[in-house]
């Protein structure tokens, strides 16, 4: 494998490029602040090595496996485990195998880079990844795997990590948090705050988890205020161990500020399965006004992130259950959709909230705008499909003109698979760089502002708007 070139993602301008390489030599090195992202805490609060290479880089990042699916590669042959406990592939040379044989498909995309970046930069990898070399390298990170320093602990040391945030239901009972206080290891994780299985009445388990959020508090969570105030109690607790924010993915942006008698009967018709699809939109947006009462009394900050028709592939879904790289973008009107809370909260110093897209035709139309002027909104980075060289530009050119940069967050990397944090990061960092490098060019900013912009972007922004 052929070095990874330093110049990647920069202008091919040669002024601009020359300004790039400056901002970039300014920020390559900072902290990881990582206020976003599905890392499992077990990994750190047992610091056992992590297994093999299919394990580690192939089974838990839907990237990858959605494009091989997309071409006709089984779930089942890259391991992924089925509900019903049928057969999948259990050998991971083999699916390593079957990767790499399938590496030309990433050609263009984000993941290509991402993955380059692990092979070259944290295992040293010096052949091309190909059918050919699948078991060589395979061999070589396996070995890599077996050492000390590549130990989930010992990574987080190494990727520079300075916080890491974990997104947990409010059933969880932390225990791997908890037993990361109490271990003395300086590495900063935390929690956040994700209530989506007790605020969905449509997912199928939504009674049985209201029931169990009550015991768990000693609530009673049938009643309207006791579901209220177990929700909060479980808050506290998140907020004990660590955490500064929620997390919300609604299927929308909706928002509702209903009279507390429709409230109680909402939650009545969802506990007896009676409710109906629209009244289930209403109940969730109505539980986005709570929680930002909720975030304005215990400081939380509040992250939506809305418009992703989950599990789309019903097959899919049925066979291998969620998450399994089906989520697809829907449009979403955020004027409307938003204005109920904002007309509740939005001039309330108090609140944060970090609003997500995936309708990236809403950012100069409806986000810039509005974050450009209430004082709770801040915009979240380019996300999920977006989180990508071309999102990320088409982001920064219809958001930053109308919002500005200080009404946004810098970057997440909203990541399953560990090893890519610095690699996604590095891609963000390089993003930005050369967008500010042509705002010197053209004279719309100075170098030490620009300079001072990256650093506010890779991490001074996310720190601050996630309150770390």
């Amino acid at each position: 494998m052929s070095p990874l070139n330093q110049d990647r993602l920069f202008p091919s301008d040669p002024v601009q490029r020359e300004i790039a390489r400056s901002l970039y030599a300014e920020v390559r090195n900072l902290p990881i602040i990582s206020p976003h992202g599905h890392a499992d805490p077990k990994w750190f609060s047992e610091d056992e090595p992590f297994p093999d290479p299919a394990a580690l880089l192939v089974i838990p990042d839907h990237y990858i496996y959605r494009m091989l699916y997309s071409q006709g590669v089984p779930l089942e042959d890259l391991g992924i485990p089925r509900l019903d406990g049928g057969p999948v592939e259990r050998d991971p040379r083999r699916i390593w195998r079957l990767f790499a044989g399938h590496w030309h498909l990433f050609r263009g995309t984000p993941t290509r880079m991402w993955m380059e970046y692990v092979l070259h930069e944290l295992f040293e990898v010096q052949v091309k990844l190909s059918a050919e070399s699948a078991d060589h390298i395979y061999d070589w990170i396996a070995d890599c795997l077996t050492r000390p320093d590549f130990r989930p602990r010992a990574l987080f040391d190494r990727f520079n990590i300075e916080v890491l945030a974990t997104t947990d239901s409010p059933l969880d009972s932390l225990a791997h948090h908890q037993k990361l206080r109490d271990s003395g290891w300086k590495g900063r994780i935390i929690p956040t705050f994700r209530p989506d299985p007790v605020v969905d009445p449509e997912l199928p388990e939504f009674e049985s988890n209201v029931l169990r959020l009550g015991r768990i508090t000693g609530e009673n969570t049938a009643s309207w205020q006791g579901y209220l105030r177990a929700l909060f109690e479980r808050r506290r607790f998140f907020t004990e161990l660590g955490a500064t924010a929620t997390d919300h993915g609604h299927p929308s942006a909706a928002t509702f500020d209903l009279p507390r008698t429709r409230c109680e009967s909402l939650l009545n018709k969802a506990l007896l399965r009676r409710i109906t699809p629209e009244e289930s939109e209403q109940f969730r947006g109505q539980m986005l006004i709570e929680m930002a009462r909720m975030s304005i009394e215990d400081g939380l900050v509040m992250q939506i992130h809305p418009g992703s028709f989950r599990n789309h592939n019903a097959a899919v879904f049925h066979a291998f259950g969620r998450d399994k790289g089906a989520d697809i973008p829907t449009r979403i009107d955020y004027v409307h959709a938003m204005k109920p809370l904002f007309d509740r909260f939005g001039n309330d110093r108090r609140l944060s909230i970090i609003l997500f897209t995936l309708d990236e035709s809403t950012y100069s139309r409806e986000l810039a705008p509005m974050a450009g002027h209430y004082p709770v909104l801040k915009l979240g980075p380019a996300w999920w499909f977006y989180d990508s060289p071309e999102g990320m530009r088409f982001y920064r050119e219809r958001v930053i003109e109308t919002a500005g940069f200080y009404n946004t967050v810098g970057f997440n990397d909203d990541t399953r698979a560990f090893p890519s944090i610095p690699a996604r990061h590095d891609v963000a960092r390089r993003v930005d760089c050369a967008f500010l490098a042509r705002l010197v060019a053209e004279h719309r900013v100075e170098e030490d502002e620009a300079r001072e912009l990256a650093v506010d972007l890779a991490y001074t922004l996310p720190k601050k708007s996630y309150r770390l």
